[in-house]
């Protein structure tokens, strides 16, 4: 394995951090609970996929071979998440739209995958959709019966939850809710509740109301399954009855994976789970954000500044490398001051990449206390990644290192004070943190994209020199007038020691 040091993980479960152990080393089962496809895909959620998306691309990075699953909920999750008698949030939008539930399913999700794209997340391996596994979930609640942890009433079935809990002790150890809180219904807008033997039972099948569109046959009736059996049906069926991680948001916790546990354990008497991951919430100006209220952007709204709240839009990178600069598990909050400091340190860190591809050595190996501190500080950004995926840590470390490369660029800072093994290992680090790790596009090239880069070099090494050549001769009035022009397209000219060289801004 390519694994500096240990690498420990906050379980959710025990809530201390564990050395990580995977069941089946080097594979690792990775499940994240995906969007429910009835609306745009909110800032909160971006910020869940992309902490994911690092877990998955450190993983990988040292060795491991990740089977990562994330699914799609396109049915069963209930206005205001109440186990019966509720409308659907894809029928209810489906109605509000006219249009037939699997478009709007289909245009939710093509928006889903175009902000991730924007956002250089990787697919998961497998990503399957509630609809999808309608069979599974039916023989998963067939399962529960049998086992004895499950009843029907009028065509819907209740997981019987007094049963669990006088038989096992897993539910409630991941919300850290005690037993006489779990048994305690706190919702008071429920239907059907005379179903139940237990207000804290909960509906793993519904039986459909005559107008609810979306319904399947089943042993017990018309309906559809209730919100937490596909997880657990799509992570056994992809994952197995045991896997390593389970991530998702800290609003998942409770009821929705202690239910997916009950669920487990009821069809098949084992708990899924070996590392449960979550990740905290992203505030605006301070405040939750909330659709009800109009306190919340949308990606493309905060891409493109159209909204009443920040001063500009923020590139996608910008947005990404803003939600590196915070632990996973920390509450993250948008300003516009926040953002603008991130932009800052995306674009100062590319521009120390950029350097550092540049830099040759003479091939003197000579070790200095420059040498030292550069290694401590790389040696310190993998100590944070494997601390928990510490992005913040691992980032403030490569940022002690940027004052070296740009003293080598300018001078300050003789070769002769690095050693080529040491510059080949900074080159290599940024590189594979930058890209690889962190999950960043250098935007300041075209597209993020290498063959555009290179053909737009071509044409901006040609203006430079036609630049350089209108100084030459004195003719400032078309040097200004080149540069000017430039940078209103959004490419700004930095003159140096070694010539000029462009960035995009």
């Amino acid at each position: 394995m390519n694994q500096p040091n240990e690498l420990k993980i906050y379980n959710s479960l025990s809530k201390e951090k564990e050395v990580f152990k995977p069941i089946n080393a080097p594979h690792i089962g990775m499940y994240v609970c995906g969007p429910t496809v009835y609306n745009e895909v909110h800032l909160g959620n971006c910020r869940t996929f992309v902490s994911f998306d690092i877990v998955y691309r450190y993983l990988t990075h040292l060795g491991y071979k990740v089977r990562y699953v994330r699914n799609i909920t396109d049915v069963g999750h209930l206005v205001g998440d109440v186990d019966s008698g509720a409308e659907d949030k894809i029928s209810k939008r489906a109605r509000l739209e006219k249009l037939e539930p699997m478009e709007i399913v289909q245009k939710y999700t093509n928006l889903f995958h175009r902000v991730m794209n924007k956002l250089n997340a990787i697919e998961p391996s497998i990503e399957p959709t509630a609809t999808g596994h309608i069979v599974e979930q039916i023989e998963m609640v067939k399962a529960i019966l049998a086992n004895g942890y499950g009843y029907e009433v009028n065509g819907s079935v209740y997981f019987d939850m007094e049963k669990l809990l006088k038989e096992r002790d897993e539910y409630g150890q991941l919300s850290g809710k005690k037993v006489e809180d779990l048994l305690v219904e706190t919702r008071d807008d429920l239907k059907n509740q005379d179903e139940k033997r237990h207000p804290s039972d909960f509906a793993i099948w519904v039986k459909a109301a005559p107008s609810h569109i979306m319904r399947w046959p089943s042993p017990w009736s018309d309906g559809f399954p209730g919100w937490h059996l596909e997880c657990s049906a799509m992570s056994t069926k992809y994952l197995g009855e045991q896997f390593d991680i389970h991530g998702g948001g800290m609003d998942l916790q409770f009821p929705h994976h202690e239910n997916e546990v009950a669920q487990n354990i009821g069809a098949c008497g084992c708990a899924p789970v070996k590392y449960w991951m979550h990740g905290n919430m992203l505030e605006l100006e301070g405040r939750k954000m909330s659709k009800s209220t109009g306190h919340t952007i949308f990606p493309d709204e905060l891409f493109s500044g159209d909204n009443n709240i920040l001063s500009k839009g923020y590139s996608p990178m910008v947005l990404r490398f803003f939600m590196l600069q915070a632990h996973y598990r920390s509450t993250l909050n948008i300003t516009d001051d926040a953002l603008q400091a991130a932009e800052k340190g995306y674009l100062r860190m590319l521009e120390a990449y950029q350097t550092l591809q540049g830099l040759e050595h003479s091939g003197e190996e000579n070790l200095t206390a420059d040498d030292q501190q550069i290694n401590k500080m790389l040696d310190l950004a993998y100590a944070g990644m494997n601390d928990d995926f510490n992005t913040a840590l691992a980032l403030g470390k490569l940022n002690v290192v940027i004052p070296k490369i740009n003293s080598i660029k300018n001078g300050r800072l003789p070769m002769s004070n690095i050693s080529k093994v040491t510059l080949d290992r900074m080159k290599k680090v940024f590189h594979d943190f930058i890209f690889d790790v962190f999950g960043l596009l250098d935007e300041t090239q075209v597209g993020g994209q290498e063959e555009d880069h290179d053909l737009l070099d071509n044409v901006m090494q040609i203006l430079i020199e036609m630049r350089q050549e209108a100084r030459n001769n004195k003719d400032w009035a078309a040097s200004d007038k080149l540069r000017d022009a430039l940078q209103a397209a959004g490419v700004q000219i930095k003159d140096g020691k070694e010539g000029a060289s462009w960035v995009k801004i």
